[in-house]
C-alpha cells in the first residue's frame, strides 16, 4: 500500500514544479484517492498554464477556400469541381492551439468529469474546459505518450505526466458511459513514478553524489556488440571510483513462489548482476567498488526480501521501500542505502 499524501511527494521530486507555493496548498487538503490528487494538481497545473497561455504549434490543414491560402492542391481541386464554384482546396499551416499535448489535456479533463470525483472539482473542470473549445479530444487508448520536450512546451512535461496517471488508472466502461477508478497504484501505473522519484530524490538531496539514469556498456573482448541490447540502469549513484547501480521495481509481488518457497525473481537478479559486472570491468586495474541493489517497493505480503549477497567480488543486495511510512521515514530509509554505500559524511544536511 502507499498513502495517498506520498503520492504527492513522490510527485514533488519528480517534477519540481510542484514545490512551487501556488500547489503547495494542494497538501493542506485530504483525499480520498489518488484520481482526486491528481485531479487536484491538474487543474492547479491547468490554470497556472492558461496564465502562462496555451502553447500552439503549426497544425496542418485542408480546406476549399474562396481564395488562395498556403498552396493549392490541384488534384482535390479538380476531384472536387472546386473551380466550378470559383473555389480552391488549399494546404496550408495554421497556428493554433490545437496541439497534441493541449488535445491529451482536454481528452484527461473530459475523462475526469465522467469518473467519481467531487462535484466541486468537476465544476472546476468545466469551467477550465471554456478555454479549450478550440481543442479537440483524442481517443485516449491511441495516445502516444513518447513526447518530446523542449524550451517552448517544458511546462507540460508534469501535466503530461499527470495525464497519463489519470488516465491510466481509470478504466471506461461500455454499460452507462461513466468511468470507473481502477487500482492507480499497480506495477503498470506506478513503476514510472516510482523510479523517477528515486532518481530524484538522490539528484537533489545528494549534491556530492554523481546521480544519473546511465547506460552502461557491454565488456567486449573484440569489441563487436551488434544485436546486444542496451543496458538502460535506473539509477546509477557514483563517487570517485565508488559506485552503487540501483533498480527500482514496482511489483504486485515481490517474490516468486513455487512449491511454497519464495525466491527473489531471477530476471531481476540477472538483470543487476550483468549490469554491476560489466561496469566493474570498466575500472580496470585500478582501485574501485560497484555494487548493486533491487530496489523493490514494499508490498502487503508477509515476507519481503532483506537480503545481501557477494557475487564474484561484488555486492549485491536486495531492499524493499516501505511507501505507507510517514514520508520523513521514507527518505530515512533511501538516506540509510545512500550512507551504506558512500559513508556517513556524504549524509543530506
Amino acid at each position: 500500500m502507499i498513502r495517498i499524501q506520498n503520492i504527492y511527494y513522490m510527485l514533488s521530486y519528480a517534477f519540481q514544479v510542484l514545490n512551487e507555493q501556488g500547489y503547495k496548498n494542494i497538501l493542506t487538503e485530504e483525499f480520498d484517492n489518488a484520481t482526486e490528487l491528481c485531479a487536484a494538481i491538474l487543474i492547479k497545473g491547468v490554470s497556472c498554464q492558461l496564465k502562462r497561455g496555451l502553447g500552439k504549434e503549426y497544425i496542418s490543414q485542408t480546406e476549399e477556400l474562396a481564395s488562395v491560402r498556403g498552396k493549392i492542391n490541384i488534384s482535390s481541386s479538380i476531384q472536387n469541381h472546386s473551380v466550378l464554384r470559383r473555389r480552391l482546396v488549399c494546404d496550408y499551416d495554421e497556428f493554433s492551439v490545437d496541439s497534441y499535448l493541449n488535445r491529451i489535456i482536454r481528452s484527461t479533463m473530459d475523462l475526469l468529469i465522467r469518473s467519481s470525483i467531487s462535484k466541486s472539482r468537476k465544476k472546476e473542470l468545466r469551467k477550465l474546459l471554456l478555454f479549450f473549445n478550440d481543442v479537440h479530444p483524442l481517443d485516449i487508448k491511441q495516445i502516444n505518450w513518447n513526447v518530446n520536450y523542449n524550451r517552448n512546451n517544458q511546462t507540460y512535461q508534469m501535466l503530461i505526466s499527470v495525464c497519463y496517471l489519470i488516465i491510466k488508472g481509470l478504466l471506461q466502461t461500455t454499460s452507462s458511459g461513466r468511468t470507473k477508478l481502477m487500482d492507480f497504484l499497480d506495477e503498470q501505473r506506478m513503476y514510472r513514478l516510482y523510479e523517477k522519484f528515486i532518481l530524484e530524490y538522490y539528484r537533489k538531496e545528494y549534491p556530492e553524489l554523481t546521480v544519473k539514469a546511465s547506460q552502461i556498456p557491454w565488456a567486449l573482448d573484440d569489441g563487436i556488440g551488434t544485436m546486444l541490447p542496451v543496458m538502460q540502469s535506473d539509477i546509477t549513484l557514483s563517487k570517485d571510483e565508488n559506485v552503487l547501480i540501483i533498480d527500482a521495481k514496482y511489483y504486485t509481488h515481490t517474490t516468486q513462489v513455487r512449491y511454497d518457497k519464495h525466491t527473489l525473481h531471477s530476471n531481476n537478479l540477472y538483470q543487476i548482476f550483468t549490469y554491476v559486472k560489466n561496469k566493474d570491468t570498466e575500472f580496470g586495474d585500478k582501485p574501485h567498488t560497484v555494487s548493486g541493489m533491487l530496489l523493490y517497493a514494499k508490498t502487503e505480503e508477509e515476507i519481503q526480501p532483506d537480503n545481501v549477497y557477494r557475487m564474484s567480488g561484488n555486492q549485491i543486495s536486495v531492499k524493499t521501500l516501505d511507501l505507507n511510512f510517514p514520508f520523513k521515514e521514507i527518505t530515512a530509509q533511501l538516506d540509510a542505502i545512500a550512507v551504506a554505500h558512500f559513508g556517513e559524511e556524504i549524509r543530506t544536511v
